[in-house]
C-alpha cells in the first residue's frame, strides 16, 4: 500500500486528490490547519474511510512539517497547501509568501532532511506567467502580476533546485484554472454560478462582480488531480503544465451559465471595482501538449460546459437547504 501526504486536503483540489488516491488503495494522509471551527465540508464523506489519517500542522511551521514527515514516511507528497485567492494576495502580501513560497522550502527541507526516499508534487499555477501571451508552455517566460503569482513562482523553482541539487523525485503541475461544484465562493466562477441558483429562486437579484474582460483557460478539477497523480509515476521527473487550451472571457462563463438557467446576465451582474485587481492578467490560455505526450493526459471537459456543470449543482444544493431534499 502507498502512502501519500496531502497538505490542503480541505481544499477543492486536495479533496478530489484524496478521493482518487483512496480509490486506488493509498494510505491517505493530509494536513489540515486547528482552528475554533472545522472547516472539512469538502472531505465530510471520507471521515470514516479507514485509510484516511488528518494530521494538524501548518506551512508556517516549519517543526510540525519536519515531525510529520518524519511520522507519516509518505512515498509521496502533494503540496497543494496555499493562500490561493489572486486578490486577497494583495491584501496580505506577508501571509501569502510565508505559506506559499517559504511553506514549500519548509516541506521540501523537512523531506531532505529526513533522508526520504519518496516523490513531491507541487502544484505551480498559471498566474506565473502574468504579461506573457498566449498560448504558454513550460518554456513560456514567467512574469507574474501579483503577490501569489510571484509566491508561487519562488515556491516552482525551488521545486526545481530541489531536484537538480538533492536529485530529488519533484515536479511542478503548472495548472490553468480548474473549478468544479467545491470551489471557494470568493472565486469568481463559482461565485457567478452560486448567484445563478440563487436569482433563479428569487433570493437576491443580482451579483457584483469586477473586470469581465479577462480570458481564462477553466478545466474541471477531478480531471486535474488525475494530472498531478500521473505526473510522479513517470519515470523521470518534469514539470507540465495542465489546460484546456480554450480561453474565454468571463463575460462568456457569466453568458453559458445564467442562459443555463434561461436568465440574461445584463440583467443581473453590477460592476463593483473593489473586485478588480491592482494589476490584471489579460489572458491566460495553456499548452498542455507535453502532458499529453509524456502522460497520456488531456482535458474532457472545456469551460462553458463546466459552467452549466456547476450551475445545475448549486441548483441542487440551494434546493436541499430550502426544501430538505
Amino acid at each position: 500500500m502507498k502512502r501519500a501526504f496531502i497538505t490542503g486536503i480541505t481544499g477543492q483540489d486536495g479533496s478530489y486528490l484524496a478521493e482518487l488516491l483512496l480509490g486506488k488503495g493509498y494510505d491517505v494522509h493530509g494536513l489540515v490547519r486547528r482552528s475554533s471551527m472545522l472547516n472539512r465540508g469538502r472531505i465530510d464523506h471520507l471521515k470514516d474511510d479507514p485509510n484516511l489519517t488528518l494530521h494538524y500542522g501548518d506551512l508556517t511551521d516549519g517543526v510540525s512539517l519536519v515531525n510529520l514527515v518524519r511520522l507519516i514516511e509518505p512515498d509521496e507528497v502533494y503540496n497543494l497547501g496555499a493562500q490561493s485567492h489572486v486578490k486577497i494576495s494583495f491584501e496580505m502580501p506577508d501571509h501569502t509568501a510565508s505559506t506559499n513560497a517559504i511553506g514549500t522550502l519548509r516541506l521540501l527541507e523537512a523531506i531532505r532532511a529526513a533522508g526520504l526516499d519518496c516523490r513531491f508534487y507541487q502544484a505551480s499555477t498559471s498566474e506565473m506567467f502574468g504579461l506573457t501571451p498566449p498560448p504558454q508552455s513550460e518554456t513560456s517566460v514567467f512574469h507574474p502580476r501579483s503577490p501569489y503569482g510571484a509566491s508561487k513562482l519562488q515556491a516552482h523553482w525551488v521545486t526545481v533546485n530541489y531536484r537538480e541539487a538533492y536529485d530529488l523525485f519533484a515536479v511542478s503541475g503548472i495548472l490553468f484554472n480548474h473549478e468544479s461544484p467545491r470551489r471557494g465562493e470568493n472565486f469568481v466562477t463559482r461565485k457567478i454560478t452560486k448567484a445563478v441558483a440563487a436569482i433563479e429562486a428569487g433570493i437576491t437579484d443580482h451579483v457584483e462582480l469586477g473586470n469581465l474582460e479577462a480570458v481564462r483557460d477553466w478545466g474541471y478539477a477531478p480531471e486535474y488531480v488525475e494530472g498531478m497523480w500521473r505526473m510522479l509515476q513517470a519515470d523521470e521527473p518534469d514539470d507540465y503544465v495542465l489546460a484546456t487550451g480554450e480561453g474565454h472571457t468571463i463575460r462568456d462563463f457569466l453568458d453559458a451559465a445564467f442562459s443555463h438557467a434561461g436568465l440574461t446576465w445584463s440583467e443581473h451582474v453590477k460592476h463593483n471595482e473593489a473586485f478588480e485587481r491592482p494589476a490584471e492578467v489579460d489572458a491566460l490560455i495553456g499548452d498542455s501538449s507535453k502532458a499529453k505526450a509524456a502522460l497520456g493526459w488531456e482535458a474532457q471537459t472545456k469551460a462553458l460546459d463546466l459552467a452549466r456543470l456547476m450551475v445545475d449543482a448549486d441548483r441542487e444544493d440551494l434546493d436541499r437547504l430550502l426544501h430538505g431534499r
